[in-house]
């Protein structure tokens, strides 16, 4: 399948000064939602602020992974430090989730009961809050091409700039027409879509911590490649999956004919240039087995055979 390789290249210290500056808009900007939400009686500012806060917390993984991905692997990490990031991540999907029912639940409280909520603070941090949102949006916006992480909180800052444009227009409708019940119900709306990215989101690093292969890729014709090259009779026990976010890896036996045993080196390269031009797979480990001396009834998939499983069962 099509992969596109296109890169922006930009200075790691550059990027790192972007990401930066981003971190400390948004962490200033939550604290001060935070605390115009505490004081106003807006509970839609909280929430926009958890949600900026969540932000906030991507951009620090992003920030610490790119430091950490510069590690090379050693004894104790021979796949090295990049899936810190992926952990990370699926914490913060975590939490956005337990925040989201949160809000609902007390959102729906505040529709029952309306507090006093005052207005023009809503108004104005919502207004700081778009401002931030823009700006980190344009901070991110060159590095985005390059990154699939940068590239998700470059399109969660457009987002949340519409959230804030919503809790703006919350706050117009309290002062013009003292409409209260506005503030729980924007509430509700910012946590059902706090939601909805984090149930969207959470499958991915779930997938990748629990080695499943690469969304992107079609396994039935990385397979079918590798059957094709000219000498291997088949393939099996393939294992396809994610070292990284954006680095697929594969092992798998191949089966070479008589004929291709005496050129398995050849085999070998002409195997994992297609699998690194085709599939855009860097990292291929390949054992291979004479086709008189293969293993029989071989699982295509996983490491076992029909009658191991069902011998387990018995």
């Amino acid at each position: 399948m099509p992969h596109d390789h296109g890169h922006t290249h930009i200075d790691p210290e550059s990027g790192d000064r972007r990401v930066s500056i981003a971190i400390w808009a948004n962490g200033l900007l939550t604290v001060a939602q935070i605390v115009g939400g505490i004081l106003s009686g807006s509970l839609a500012l909280i929430a926009d602020a958890l949600h900026n806060f969540s932000d906030m917390a991507s951009l620090v993984i992003a920030f610490v992974a790119r430091k950490i991905a510069r590690r090379p692997a050693d004894e104790r990490m021979t796949f090295g430090y990049g899936r810190i990031e992926i952990v990370a991540a699926l914490i913060n999907y975590t939490t956005l989730i337990l925040i989201g029912f949160y809000l609902i639940y007390e959102g729906g409280m505040r529709m029952i009961d309306p507090p006093e909520v005052a207005g023009w603070t809503v108004v104005i941090l919502g207004g700081v809050a778009l401002v931030v949102d823009t700006l980190t949006a344009l901070l991110t916006y060159s590095m985005q091409k390059g990154s699939v992480n940068i590239r998700a909180l470059f399109l969660h800052n457009l987002s949340d700039a519409l959230a804030s444009v919503a809790v703006i227009i919350g706050g117009s409708l309290i002062i013009l027409y003292d409409m209260r019940w506005v503030d729980p119900a924007i509430t509700i709306g910012i946590a059902l879509y706090i939601l909805y990215l984090a149930f969207t989101e959470i499958g991915g690093p779930i997938r990748t911590l629990m080695l499943g292969s690469p969304p992107d890729i079609d396994n039935a014709a990385v397979v079918e490649a590798m059957r094709s090259v000219d000498g291997v009779a088949d393939v099996h026990h393939v294992h396809l999956w994610q070292m990284e976010e954006d680095k697929a890896a594969l092992d798998c036996h191949v089966v070479l004919t008589a004929g291709g045993w005496g050129k398995i080196e050849k085999i070998k390269a002409a195997i994992k240039d297609r699998l690194k031009e085709d599939f855009n797979i860097a990292h291929s480990s390949l054992e291979f087995e004479h086709e008189d001396r293969a293993h029989e009834n071989a699982d295509l998939y996983g490491h076992g055979k029909p009658e191991e499983e069902e011998n387990r069962f018995h």
